[in-house]
């Protein structure tokens, strides 16, 4: 898989990436899923000044039960929300769209500072997360704060 975008909020994630043959994008984000799900979790539990343990455990529960693949805990939501980027025009919007989340939510004032973001990055600070920078036609405008 190759990154090109990231966002993390609180309650979900963003990402713009793609595969190179012959891996399939579907199997990435079941694969991501798994994974996180499992870390996550696992993260929890051992946690002893977690004060939200038990309540985030208790969600977690509850919402298993209405999945037939998961015996425990549900953490993500079963389905994603592909939409697949055509045009250059269509990119630069959903990118800013990402990268903007942070500040339309006041966590933020600028893009490039909310630390779980790529927008740094595209505006050349350093990352946490390695990406493939996407080629931006400026006269559409990227991040406007």
């Amino acid at each position: 898989m190759v990154l090109n975008a990231d966002e993390i909020m609180s309650n979900h994630i963003h990402l713009i990436c793609y595969t190179k043959e012959p891996f399939l994008l579907s199997d990435f984000v079941r694969d991501f899923k798994k994974f996180t799900s499992k870390a996550i979790i696992e993260s929890i539990q051992s946690n002893t000044s977690e004060s939200r343990k038990e309540w985030m455990l208790r969600l977690f529960t509850y919402f298993a039960k209405f999945n037939k693949n998961n015996k425990n805990y549900q953490f993500w939501q079963q389905d994603n929300h592909p939409i697949e980027l055509q045009s250059p025009k269509w990119i630069n919007q959903k990118l800013a769209y990402i990268h903007l989340n942070p500040v339309r939510n006041g966590l933020v004032l600028k893009a490039e500072d909310y630390l779980y973001s790529s927008a740094g990055t595209y505006v050349g600070l350093e990352g946490f997360i390695e990406i493939e920078l996407l080629e931006l036609d400026n006269t559409i405008g990227y991040i406007d704060s």
